[in-house]
């Protein structure tokens, strides 16, 4: 059992929440995650999977259910197929909120989850993102990369195998997943919208070139990728402009989310073949904006910069409206300090800037800039970046 890094936020929020909600992709380790905390808790429990027609039909009295098992921790899997759920949820810890009753898990963000509002205050949300390097230190740096995070991908015993797996989970949430959440385009139609923003990782979205690609509305394209955001399989990145008299891009970067998932879009047979193609700087900058987002601190936001003049900077991370420190990403062994990133961080005022490259340097350099490896940046400076 590898221990996940949503466990300790487990512990720590079920001391003051009647209901604990973990959200993230699917197959990511949620419904493992809970079984294993409560087990360690000794809570007895009970698990619905709500996708299951047996356990949906447990729910056709919700309340009666809830009540009869009082005693007990219920586990709602899928919890985003029955809103309906939620005020009685809330009617029953109202009656009683000196302990942990529920843990709901849901494959999409809380925005996505209708009725969840109706219990604020009485719910703590926890974002499980697939695995990362502090949960996983030792492992292959360049498997973590092309193979991405999600345990069975990860941990399959062949290249091949995983490949498999993820052709297999990529297939099931285009004719599954995305047309319960409303996208009611074709799965072939989906599949090249999937694939198109795999190939423009790592780039300001173009809505007019996808809008056009797929004969759909520009707002029918930005809605597409809305649900898709929430349900973790892309990822939009936001510009920084806050109080800036310059000319700013301000139209957001675009990630497919998990590296393995983008590889696998993209038809990259192995690392070898990645690294032979002008995708892989875009791949490197995604798996280290993947690192940094799954150890970020709550109070910590992630935005780029990018001027009309040049000035260019991957990351800027800000504390509220306050950027405090900016990350270059290279796929390069002797990186070069950009004139973009200089400018960057003269228009920024930060004083804690770096330049992060697959090789575990860490050096600084005459302009203030830091260049260090992806782990030394996670274990070292991410930590203390305040």
């Amino acid at each position: 059992m590898i221990i996940r890094h949503s466990f300790e936020k487990l512990k720590e929020y079920a001391e003051d929440f009647p209901v604990l909600c973990l959200t993230g992709a699917r197959q990511v380790g949620k419904t493992t995650l809970a079984k294993d905390f409560l087990m360690h808790k000794e809570n007895e429990c009970v698990y619905l999977d709500l996708e299951k027609p047996s356990d949906n039909a447990k729910l056709g009295d919700a309340e009666l259910f809830f009540t009869e098992h009082s005693e007990k921790v219920i586990i709602l899997d899928e919890v985003q197929v029955r809103p309906d759920v939620f005020p009685i949820i809330r009617a029953l810890v109202d009656e009683n909120r000196e302990r942990l009753r529920f843990i709901l898990l849901g494959s999409v963000s809380p925005s996505l989850i209708r009725s969840a509002e109706s219990l604020a205050g009485r719910i703590a949300y926890i974002e499980m993102y697939p695995f990362y390097l502090k949960e996983i230190p030792d492992y292959d740096l360049n498997t973590l990369h092309f193979r991405g995070g999600f345990p069975r991908a990860l941990l399959a015993k062949s290249h091949q195998a995983a490949k498999l797996w993820l052709d297999n989970f990529i297939q099931s949430y285009i004719e599954k997943d995305f047309p319960l959440l409303g996208i009611t385009a074709t799965p072939l139609k989906i599949k090249k919208l999937w694939e198109m923003l795999a190939w423009q990782t790592g780039d300001l979205v173009n809505y007019q070139s996808l809008s056009n690609s797929l004969d759909i509305s520009n707002n029918t394209v930005a809605n597409y990728i809305d649900y898709m955001e929430g349900m973790y399989m892309v990822t939009r990145l936001q510009p920084f402009f806050h109080n800036s008299t310059k000319r700013l891009v301000k139209t957001p970067k675009i990630y497919v989310s998990d590296t393995g998932v983008l590889h696998r879009l993209m038809r990259m047979e192995d690392f070898d073949q990645l690294t032979g193609t002008p995708q892989m700087g875009h791949s490197w900058e995604a798996f280290v904006l993947a690192q940094i987002k799954a150890c970020l601190p709550s109070h910590l936001s992630l935005y780029f910069y990018r001027t009309h003049a040049g000035a260019e900077v991957d990351i800027v991370i800000t504390r509220g409206l306050t950027p405090i420190a900016t990350v270059e990403i290279k796929y390069s062994v002797a990186p070069a300090i950009t004139k973009g990133h200089i400018n960057s961080i003269e228009d920024l005022g930060t004083t804690q800037n770096f330049l992060v490259i697959p090789k575990e340097e860490d050096y600084p350099t005459k302009i203030g800039v830091r260049v260090c490896g992806i782990k030394v940046f996670l274990y070292k400076y991410l930590v203390q970046i305040k």
